[in-house]
């Protein structure tokens, strides 16, 4: 069929033509971004998943409803080698000047922006790759202490206040944020924490590997009561066909049953797959319907495509020794495994292997579901594996 028409869009955080099944996340934070808009309470939300998932997707979505509702977003993505002040500061400079609109400053967005100036100069001495400045007077015993708990906090005092002058609210979009180290997660949450008590119209919403559940606890005790964690996993098998048979619709092709149960089965649902899947039946079919035929041709060519790119980049950061531990989990199949037995298989006592496999949780690859369990952040990563390296021993 004609690639032109090609409705699918698999990417890293490219939205699918048919967001299918997160109708009720949308709408959980959307109720919680119009309530601490208004000065009541409600939690900032986590949405926490595996790879491929949708959460960036998701995080997007909500952004842009939260920029129609009037609210001002501070979009951030954390990478692994970046300190908190370094990506967090830029990004409020840019929401304070746009607080502005072109007007003096009031005196709460003027504060704001001597809290911001004090920030950027205490930080600099502290987090070698801060760079960003801020032409504007700082301001005393302001977010310039030294401290990052005391001086974030401070400034996103000073934002919420600016916010709530405004008559709007400030909301901290931030992408993989299990990348925060623990000290400068737990001085985020700290920061969020006082804003919250104080009904500040600044909240958070973020995205992360599962593991960030367990990071944020070990930060800050009270997390779980200041954060609601929404898991965002596979979509059910209805959502995985409507996923895909709505955007095909809309160029008026139609799925075999037969064909959307194959594709729905070898991708179980995981949305990056299912865009994945569907680019590629398209181009394997000559017309409609699209027939199981062409998705049985489709799960062979994308395995191949993933295998040399999606799979085969993450693959590509491993020591051999990390390969060889990922090689022991795919043995075992999909997972979660028990630490001790993955340990087992490679011949190896627990405490010899727990070296790899923390570098493998801080790379993303891996993470303990449970004490003592490890699992893939990455769906059908174990059946890669067993592909790229048939033999072990």
């Amino acid at each position: 069929m004609d690639p032109r028409r090609n409705p699918y869009a698999p990417g890293a955080g490219t939205p699918p033509p048919e967001l299918a099944g997160r109708d009720e996340m949308i709408e959980r934070a959307a109720i919680a971004l119009h309530r601490i808009a208004n000065g009541r309470a409600a939690q900032s939300q986590i949405l926490y998943g595996l790879r491929g998932v949708g959460k960036t997707v998701l995080l997007q979505r909500i952004r842009l409803e939260a920029e129609d509702e009037g609210y001002i977003p501070v979009v951030i993505e954390a990478p692994e080698d970046r300190s908190l002040p370094a990506i967090i500061g830029p990004a409020l400079r840019t929401t304070l000047i746009r607080l502005s609109r072109g007007e003096a400053a009031r005196n709460a967005l003027g504060k704001a922006l001597g809290a911001l100036a004090s920030f950027a100069r205490s930080a600099r001495v502290k987090y070698q790759d801060v760079e960003f400045n801020v032409d504007f007077e700082g301001l005393p015993g302001v977010a310039d202490s030294g401290d990052l708990e005391t001086d974030l906090t401070d400034l996103l005092r000073a934002v919420g206040e600016a916010a709530a002058e405004r008559r709007t609210a400030v909301v901290l979009f931030i992408d993989e944020l299990q990348y925060v180290p623990g000290v400068q997660l737990a001085a985020l949450i700290s920061a969020l924490h006082s804003a919250s008590q104080r009904q500040l119209p600044i909240t958070l919403v973020a995205a992360g590997l599962p593991q960030l559940l367990g990071q944020m606890g070990r930060a800050k005790s009270y997390a779980e009561r200041l954060f609601e964690f929404l898991p965002i996993g596979p979509l059910g098998p209805e959502s995985a066909r409507q996923a895909l048979a709505v955007p095909a619709a809309h160029e008026a092709v139609q799925f075999e049953a037969a064909a959307l149960d194959e594709i729905v089965r070898q991708t179980q649902g995981y949305p990056y797959f299912l865009q994945e899947w569907g680019k590629h039946v398209w181009s394997e079919a000559e017309r409609s319907p699209i027939t199981h035929a062409n998705a049985l041709r489709a799960t062979e060519v994308a395995l191949a495509e993933l295998d040399a790119s999606f799979f085969r980049v993450r693959f590509d950061r491993l020591t051999p020794a990390e390969k060889r531990y990922v090689r022991a989990m795919a043995q075992l199949g999909s997972g979660p495994h028990r630490s001790g037995d993955i340990a087992e298989l490679l011949g190896k006592k627990n405490s010899a292997v727990a070296p790899v496999r923390s570098r493998l949780i801080l790379k993303g690859m891996i993470y303990s579901p449970a004490h003592g369990d490890t699992a893939f952040t990455v769906p059908l990563f174990d059946s890669f594996m067993r592909r790229t390296m048939p033999a072990f021993d």
